[in-house]
């Protein structure tokens, strides 16, 4: 469909477009809404059919948060553990995102739509810490509607300058997707080159799960500082000799801790990232043997079943 064509359907029928296009874009599909919308706010004919088309926006955008909201309840710590393995960067890992959720509150999710990423983990992050379901739905919605109407907004403000640059898309079409692709291919390499920096950061020397259980159990035990976040802690239960620890706060987690002696990490995140993040902030700030555990809870866990079955 090209320009012409999405902006004869926008005239015909603008709220079914927006609440669709809003509906797939909140449950995490990769379909731009924001050009939707200012495209929408340019064509609306009247102030009281902008209010419609942003109405549609607002329970489209409510919608697809409280699925997720649900999917967080229901599910845990598991789909915010999906979440962060489906992303791009292994280095945004869920359980920082969590931890700074937890801190900022309800008012988080009024401003969650603009920040790229938080959109999609603050509604399950919101279940599964039992957030109340009223008031996540009022913060939500409030946040759609400043999210949605600013579009909209600016689109029926700057109604001459959006017609005319759709205009100018339509008539050179070819080169404006030639431009799209560009662009797009720049960012996923950049993504891609983000990763490949991070596994090159990840080379750091790791500790097996059984030799974390072996020094554990020696004279100078390691401090072992538990990553994992606070839905997934509340969850499965603290680990035994652990302690939680914030990416944000690592120093008040470490506390006195002398810098000549070990310190292990460990998270849940792919890749042992929020173990490694951490292990190379400690090994900054002159602390001398930092080890992420390699494999991070899973790995642990499979290691203290083999042990109790010894």
């Amino acid at each position: 469909m090209d320009i012409a064509q999405i902006s004869q359907t926008l005239r015909q029928d603008a709220v079914t477009v927006v609440f669709l296009n809003v509906l797939l874009q909140q449950l995490g599909l990769p379909v731009p809404a924001v050009p939707t919308l200012l495209l929408a706010g340019s064509l609306a004919a009247s102030p009281g059919h902008l209010g419609k088309v942003l109405a549609a926006a607002i329970v489209a955008s409510v919608i697809a948060d409280w699925l997720w909201y649900w999917s967080g309840k229901l599910f845990g710590y598991r789909v915010l553990a999906g979440l962060c393995k489906l992303s791009i960067n292994p280095s945004s890992c869920v359980s920082q995102t969590e931890a700074r959720f937890i801190r900022w509150g309800m008012s988080s999710l009024v401003v969650a739509k603009f920040i790229p990423g938080f959109s999609t983990v603050a509604p399950p992050i919101a279940g599964a810490l039992r957030m109340n379901q009223p008031g996540f739905l009022l913060a939500s919605g409030a946040g759609a509607g400043l999210w949605a109407g600013l579009a909209l907004g600016a689109g029926w403000l700057l109604q001459d300058t959006v017609l005319a640059a759709i205009a100018t898309l339509d008539r050179h079409a070819g080169r404006a997707a030639i431009v799209v692709l560009a662009l797009l291919g720049i960012w996923l390499g950049w993504k891609l080159w983000q990763k490949y920096r991070f596994k090159k950061f990840c080379a750091v020397p790791h500790i097996t799960p059984d030799e974390l259980l072996a020094a554990m159990e020696s004279e100078q035990a390691p401090l072992l500082l538990d990553l994992r976040g606070t839905t997934m802690v509340a969850e499965t239960g603290p680990l035994p000799g652990a302690v939680v620890a914030e990416h944000d706060f690592l120093e008040t987690a470490v506390g006195d801790w002398p810098k000549d002696r070990p310190i292990v990490t460990l998270c849940a995140c792919p890749e042992d990232a929020g173990a490694v993040q951490a292990a190379r902030h400690l090994l900054n700030d002159g602390y001398l043997s930092v080890r992420p555990l390699q494999g991070g809870y899973e790995a642990w866990l499979a290691a203290m079943a083999r042990q109790s079955n010894q």
